[in-house]
């Protein structure tokens, strides 16, 4: 990025701050803040560095600052400290932090290669962590936690219900390994029960394999319960193939042809099947080894993967700076977008994300690119010409483009 784009891009961010404030994080006094500029030149010898252990004693000062620097991007701490702009973590003063999860599409398995489509995916996981895990298995409320579209290919969501403030490190590990399925073990999951059966000579009991996790009303929850949904699905997938085919496909699962052959019935009986989803199995034998491939099936199928590429997760990192809500991500010109969770479900990134119009910017597209913006999709081709501002200043936020006055 040449001199005149980063002022060029500079310019435009201050002016944006100027008419549009950003609404802060509660406890904004007792944040750091660190930031990125445009002044800074990348010095190949060195990352570039990051501007933070500043504070803000109002919501005013905070927005005077972005309207007067126009940072490339704005950040705040998960933490809240005493002394926040401190120099060093220990004479801070740790107070206590919100729980954030970060979930960017470079987390999930094969993600699209479109952008839209990463951000659909996405979208879709982001909702699964929040319906499925912090809400119905964690018992978060949706007044207690704060969803943002991250402005570049993810969202974040931040917990402030007063239970998890004082977490350590250790115990939101704990809360992300619940998430990923970490440590689940067949035997724990999978007990054997007594049935009373019927039989020639009259009563008689037998052992069973059920679903440990579910009540005496046959209602399950957590990790039981999605164990529970695989297993009936995964069933009845098979119970649609032929005699011969299903049978080898149960074989793959360590049983032997009386297992296999009790499995192809009870896959081909929807009564049986629902039973399954009850936590109730009633099969008989040494079924580890299906067991196991089921558990691990759930794990893959279910889990959201809020880890990412690091072994430390932003969760579980009580001193992480974490994107402020409502200021401009300087690697896409898109809002950093706060939402409700009815209003993630038509959020759109790219329309509802895009601040800059459309009126003509001359740039220097430096290789052809695909950008998609506002519903519409520009094919640009190397060289100098005029683009929408929208489609130019994520051009230039990417690299891809230079300004030409």
């Amino acid at each position: 990025m040449n001199d005149q784009t980063r002022l060029f891009l500079k310019r435009r961010f201050m002016e944006y701050y100027s008419g549009h404030p950003v609404m802060g994080p509660p406890g904004l006094a007792q944040r750091e803040w660190g930031f990125l500029f445009y002044d800074d030149v990348p010095d190949k010898s060195r990352p570039v560095q990051m501007h933070r252990h500043k504070s803000f004693n109002s919501i005013g000062e905070l927005n005077d600052y972005l309207r007067s620097t126009g940072p490339q991007h704005a950040y705040h701490s998960a933490a809240y400290y005493q002394y926040p702009q401190a120099p060093t973590m220990l004479e801070k003063k740790w107070l206590g932090a919100d729980l954030v999860f970060d979930l960017d599409a470079d987390h999930l398995p094969n993600p699209p290669k479109s952008y839209s489509g990463m951000l659909e995916m996405v979208k879709r996981e982001i909702i699964r962590l929040i319906d499925e895990f912090l809400m119905d298995d964690l018992g978060f409320s949706e007044k207690d936690m704060d969803i943002v579209f991250s402005g570049g290919r993810g969202y974040h969501v931040h917990v402030r219900d007063e239970r998890v403030k004082a977490l350590k490190s250790p115990e939101r590990r704990e809360i992300v390994d619940y998430i990923l399925g970490t440590g689940l073990n067949s035997d724990r999951i999978f007990t054997r029960a007594t049935k009373i059966v019927e039989g020639f000579k009259g009563q008689k009991t037998t052992g069973v394999w059920q679903i440990n996790g579910f009540d005496d009303n046959r209602q399950g929850y957590g990790w039981s319960l999605r164990v529970a949904r695989y297993i009936s699905d995964k069933l009845a997938d098979i119970g649609r193939l032929e005699d011969k085919e299903a049978k080898k496909v149960l074989k793959k699962y360590q049983l032997d042809s009386k297992q296999a052959g009790d499995l192809l019935a009870i896959s081909r009986s929807p009564a049986e099947l629902n039973k399954i989803k009850e936590g109730r199995l009633e099969i008989k034998g040494n079924l580890k080894g299906f067991f196991k491939n089921m558990l691990d099936g759930t794990i893959t199928e279910f889990k959201v993967d809020v880890a990412g590429k690091t072994d430390e997760p932003v969760t579980a990192d009580i001193k992480r700076l974490i994107r402020l809500p409502g200021s401009i991500h300087g690697g896409t010109s898109f809002r950093v977008v706060p939402l409700t969770r009815k209003q993630l479900e038509t959020f759109n990134p790219l329309e509802d994300a895009i601040i800059f119009g459309d009126e003509p910017v001359r740039v220097l597209v430096l290789r052809p690119q695909e950008v998609e913006v506002k519903g519409n999709i520009w094919r640009v081709s190397e060289g100098v010409g005029r683009l929408p501002e929208s489609v130019a200043m994520f051009l230039m936020c990417r690299g891809y483009a230079e300004y030409e006055p």
